[in-house]
């Protein structure tokens, strides 16, 4: 698995700064550039779900985030329980065909869930059909 430089931000990892978001740019939009700027290492289960959401820095995100689930799959965000892994598991089929050693990877953390909600379960499901 690569090594991820959590010192360092998606922007400065990717070497892509955005220019500065308009005045009327959504809570989202502005919430995403400010997290573009931090350094991964101090990204949180909010951060990490509402980035992977919007597939952004997923190479270097999506390996922290199976970090967080292997010790918790129902890490929480803002949202619900489980809210991360439904973020990871909701990625494109193209993410894990690139990263099949991440997908391996939460297939294994998937199939050990006992008893998902309903809505999570659905995403489980679908993920293993990939």
């Amino acid at each position: 698995m690569r090594l991820v430089n959590r010192d360092r931000s998606l922007e400065e990892l990717e070497r892509d700064r955005w220019p500065a978001p308009s005045g009327d740019a959504t809570r989202l939009v502005m919430t995403a550039h400010e997290l573009r700027r931090k350094p991964i290492g101090e990204l949180t289960v909010e951060d990490l779900r509402l980035l992977i959401r919007q597939n952004e820095g997923l190479t270097h995100l999506l390996p922290l985030a199976l970090e967080v689930l292997r010790s918790d799959p129902m890490a929480e965000g803002h949202m619900y329980e489980g809210d991360l892994l439904a973020a990871v598991l909701t990625r494109s089929s193209e993410v894990w065909s690139t990263s099949a050693e991440l997908g391996r990877e939460l297939r294994l953390i998937v199939s050990e869930l006992s008893d998902p909600a309903p809505d999570l379960k659905q995403e489980v499901d679908r993920f293993l059909a990939l």
